[in-house]
């Protein structure tokens, strides 16, 4: 019986529900547009009744049961068909869910990415279930509408769903990666921190409606090639940051030497040498002692009188005192003087040639000893060479001004 003769028949009533084999779907589609008044119209608890006219969105019915006549719904008026006398509406209705729909399960390949770090193409894999609402009914029914309007099968709505969910996990990935500077074999062991990221974000899900509420057993791997791929280029990264690192690590080793050293050699002149120019000297002839008791450079006798040589001379210039107090210095005998033999008890006072200590003998002109003036003249430009500290200038100048 078509729906005219049934409203022609005096029947007053139609129940109008989502069918229990319907239960499942996200939407339902009423097979029927012609609705006649006073049809009772029952939404169930989980989801909403939207009514559209000719592609246009009309009105929303909430849960429960509604008597479909214009006094309590206005909107209804809008669809009231003329010609059967105003005693039928003309509408489609949607029965759309609003609680959450869990254990959605999920999984493929997202497009091929570059590894921010490491910097090879890889295509992730991803597994998992997640669940989701619908948040804007009409937003959902004309998103949707566009692709698999009125399918019955719920795999379809699922899919095209999945879709726009790989789109938002995909940017996710690539945001996390980016701003973490984190390499794609690291997102195996985030799991949770992306799972979170995915639910708050997912900016793909918002046009058409709906919201990713969680993601459970969230997985990411990658095939044996990709996996083989990166982790040959992770081990030269690894590589070159292990050598970097030994580098640094020798260098503020070498520093520290360096430090200790200096704070060492700078205790010693402070308290030992006086002066930087003495430490150095000092310095010179504890080089030559060490080449001395290793034997020299192989050149035997004459190396060896070289050394002590040198660490000689070295003493003497440390101390310039020493060459200023007149001893002795020894004459080798085909350079001195004709006259009597050394040690000639009868030689005459000033003998030429007699040795000095010989009674009698013209004695050595002791070195004559600078003057004050000289003295503190020579102190200041020790002081004004930086060879001495401020400090020092003044013992020194206090010293010698205690000799007047």
């Amino acid at each position: 019986m078509g729906i005219f003769d049934f409203v022609k028949s005096g029947v007053r009533e139609m129940m109008i529900a989502r069918p229990d084999a319907a239960k499942h779907l996200i939407v339902y589609k009423h097979p029927d547009q012609n609705i006649p008044f006073w049809s009772q119209l029952t939404v169930d608890s989980d989801e909403c009744a939207l009514f559209f006219k000719d592609g246009r969105y009309m009105g929303y019915l909430p849960t429960g049961r509604h008597t479909l006549q214009t006094q309590n719904i206005p909107f209804l008026n809008n669809l009231v068909n003329k010609f059967t006398g105003g005693d039928v509406f003309i509408a489609e209705i949607f029965f759309v869910k609003t609680q959450p729909v869990r254990g959605v399960p999920f999984g493929g390949p997202l497009e091929s990415m570059e590894d921010p770090t490491l910097y090879e193409f890889v295509t992730p894999r991803i597994f998992g279930e997640f669940s989701l609402v619908v948040v804007d009914p009409v937003r959902f029914v004309v998103g949707y509408h566009g692709q698999c309007g009125g399918s019955g099968d719920n795999d379809v709505v699922l899919s095209w769903i999945k879709g726009k969910f790989f789109m938002s996990v995909k940017t996710v990935i690539g945001q996390v990666c980016a701003q973490q500077q984190k390499s794609l074999l690291n997102l195996g062991g985030m799991s949770m921190e992306l799972g979170a990221r995915i639910v708050q974000s997912a900016p793909n899900l918002e046009e058409i409606g709906c919201k990713i509420l969680e993601i459970g057993n969230f997985n990411i791997n990658f095939s044996a090639e990709d996996q083989k791929l990166l982790r040959e280029a992770n081990k030269a990264r690894g590589e070159a940051r292990r050598g970097i690192g030994v580098a640094q690590d020798t260098a503020r080793a070498k520093q520290f030497e360096l430090d200790q050293r200096f704070q060492q050699d700078a205790r010693y002149v402070q308290q030992l040498a006086g002066n930087w120019q003495n430490y150095a000297a000092g310095q010179a002839m504890m080089g030559a002692g060490q080449g001395m008791a290793q034997g020299g450079d192989g050149s035997g006798v004459a190396g060896l009188g070289a050394q002590v040589a040198i660490g000689a001379g070295l003493a003497q210039a440390m101390n310039p005192a020493l060459a200023a107090q007149g001893q002795p210095q020894f004459v080798p005998p085909h350079m001195q003087q004709p006259g009597a033999p050394q040690g000639y008890p009868g030689a005459p006072q000033g003998y030429p040639g007699a040795p000095q200590g010989y009674p009698g003998a013209a004695q050595a002109a002791p070195g004559a000893a600078p003057s004050i003036e000289q003295r503190l003249e020579r102190l200041g430009e020790l002081k004004s060479k930086g060879l001495i500290t401020d400090e020092e200038f003044q013992a020194r100048k206090a010293k010698i001004l205690e000799e007047i």
